[in-house]
């Protein structure tokens, strides 16, 4: 359907640390945002084959926002999921334990309307702040 696009963080925690910090709602909001000026205020997560996805992603100051969706598809506890987005997309997270650090690969079909580039950086962006955040708390 599209280009595959990858984007990968270490982080320096256990494999169940980085787990629950990613799937968690709790933790979501505290994340998954690209840039300091964004924030997520929701996002509910039922982890099971079927269930639903959502995080509320928008602007601080309330100029831009958007609902970012999702169905599971897979999922092997603490090591990896998939879902796929309501276009069709899809996109794997694999947790891959290294000695006492955890490296997080993220693997998404990239969207026709902005450049592939723009999408990694995106991408890549709130994966660093996962890992950020992950790290410091």
């Amino acid at each position: 359907m599209s280009n595959k696009v990858t984007v990968t963080a270490s982080i320096n925690a256990d494999t169940h640390k980085v787990w629950d910090y990613y799937t968690q709602p709790e933790h979501i909001t505290k994340w998954n945002f690209a840039d300091p000026s964004w924030q997520c205020p929701a996002a509910a997560n039922d982890m099971r084959i079927g269930g639903k996805y959502s995080a509320r992603m928008e602007a601080k100051d309330g100029s831009f926002g958007f609902d970012f969706e999702a169905t599971y598809n897979e999922i092997v506890d603490g090591e990896k999921f998939t879902y796929t987005m309501p276009d069709g997309r899809q996109v794997t997270v694999n947790f891959n334990k290294e000695g006492d650090k955890t490296e997080v690969v993220v693997t998404f079909d990239a969207e026709q309307e902005n450049p592939i580039e723009m999408q990694k950086g995106g991408w890549q962006a709130i994966l660093n702040n996962f890992k950020t955040y992950t790290e410091s708390n």
